[in-house]
């Protein structure tokens, strides 16, 4: 990249420096730049080259830049941004902003943006894009390339043809360029088709949904059909790998407990740091407090035993990392579609018999510790040594068992209550599993203990 556009200098470049700069890399530095002067880079290019650094995903602040310009080049712009890149842009501005440039943009221009927009952001109509090729189902071979030839620019992808009824609109088949090219040109291109029945997506898919299509058929897009089989858009495989990554870093940063950040995190100012950090960690802290009532419940329990508080943070930790595993785990295979919401009771069968395995392995090490440190003369447990050991190792297989168990059904829970199941964030698990894990370990304690410490 220039050096001079590396270091910001955007105020004292021209247009012949950015002209040679990678669009990707172009975009990516101008999401580094507040809004006015990432407005000003733009304003000193071509339109066309202004178009293909605002068609980046790596462009992250393009609906800031563009609210910050002239109207008349906002409607320049958006107008010839690819039909689903602009709706995203739109989509992020506020309503007031959205509505004045789509006011001023042409009717189908409006009509096509509109359309877009009144579908969820995570759906398959939210990512699909206008711009696609499609062809009669009375077209050659010959006739289809033609027509490529004419509107190849102004097409997303032209790697899959669509082919039509004429008379309903409706998709009776799809074939590929690379077929297309290598057939006979007199040949009706409805003879090319594989199959006549083509993989299909409905506007309301989700995006992981979508993601599973794509990869299952081994697809460069897929076309998004209404009820009557008419092609709305198609979905290509680059713009859900782009809302996939997005995705999994909101899930990535919720799951360690913060809120999915809006910008980069350098670009992310400290107000805005701590906003989105702060929530987070009232929430935990409110909801550790239930483990400090725990404690109080057993107050005389711990003044005959102080013992046994040596041991709490490992309980506490060997519960909360069991029930992070679990919830990874499970979080991951639902996204990959490899466990459904009804495989839960499945789930449940698998983590039981796991958390007891893995909670005696734990528990045994637990003892061994515990032996060790008193025949070696680290520190002497008193006379009933052996029962503390014990009360320990079956601590952490109660503890461990019900971690797994917690942390592979929360995901769960929440997404029959339409929650991400990403909130359920390896501090939430360890929360709960804090505050039961208590519980169970005293309440081991006064069965193995009652009698002699207790």
């Amino acid at each position: 990249m220039n050096k001079q556009v590396k270091a910001g200098g955007f105020a004292r470049t021209t247009a012949d420096d950015l002209r040679h700069v990678r669009a990707a890399d172009l975009a990516e530095t101008l999401s580094h730049l507040e809004p006015e002067a990432a407005a000003g880079a733009l304003a000193r290019m071509t339109e066309a080259r202004a178009v293909i650094v605002l068609d980046r995903p790596e462009f992250l602040g393009a609906s800031a830049a563009i609210a910050e310009m002239r109207p008349e080049r906002a409607v320049t712009l958006v107008t010839a941004m690819s039909a689903d890149r602009a709706a995203d842009v739109l989509g992020e501005m506020d309503a007031e902003r959205r509505d004045a440039i789509l006011a001023l943009l042409d009717r189908e221009t409006r009509a096509t943006l509109d359309g877009l927009l009144a579908y969820p952001p995570e759906s398959a109509g939210g990512m699909m894009t206008t711009e696609f090729v499609s062809v009669p189902v009375t077209a050659t071979v010959a006739g289809a390339l033609d027509h490529i030839r004419t509107i190849e620019r102004s097409r997303e992808t032209i790697y899959s043809i669509y082919i039509v009824d004429p008379e309903t609109d409706a998709l009776v088949g799809t074939v590929s360029l690379r077929r297309l090219v290598t057939a006979d040109p007199a040949q009706p291109v409805l003879e090319l088709t594989r199959q006549r029945d083509p993989v299909v997506a409905s506007p309301e898919m989700d995006r992981r949904a979508v993601a599973r299509l794509i990869r299952r058929h081994d697809l460069l897009a897929v076309p998004v059909v209404d009820a009557e089989k008419r092609v709305l858009g198609i979905v290509t495989v680059d713009d859900v790998l782009d809302a996939i990554v997005d995705k999994h870093t909101e899930e990535a940063q919720r799951f360690g407990g913060v809120e999915a950040l809006d910008r980069p995190y350098l670009d992310t100012s400290f107000l805005g740091m701590i906003r989105k950090r702060a929530g987070w960690l009232c929430a935990l802290f409110l909801s550790e407090m239930l483990t400090a009532s725990a404690m109080q419940h057993f107050e005389s329990e711990l003044a005959k035993a102080i013992t046994l508080t040596l041991f709490i943070p490992l309980i506490m930790s060997s519960g909360g990392n069991s029930g992070s595993q679990a919830t990874s785990l499970i979080i991951r295979a639902l996204a990959l579609g490899q466990v459904r919401l009804k495989d839960w009771w499945r789930v449940a069968l698998r983590e039981l018999p796991a958390g007891l395995v893995l909670g005696a392995i734990l528990g045994a090490v637990g003892i061994a510790r515990i032996s060790a440190w008193q025949y070696l003369g680290f520190y002497d447990y008193g006379p009933h040594w052996p029962l503390i050991a014990a009360t320990v190792g079956a601590g952490l297989v109660g503890i461990v068992t019900f971690g797994s168990l917690a942390g592979s059904m929360l995901p769960f829970l929440l997404q029959r209550l339409r929650f991400d199941p990403a909130s359920a964030s390896a501090p939430f698990v360890a929360t709960l599993v804090d505050v039961t894990g208590l519980v169970i370990y005293f309440s081991i304690a006064l069965v193995i203990l009652s009698g002699t410490l207790l």
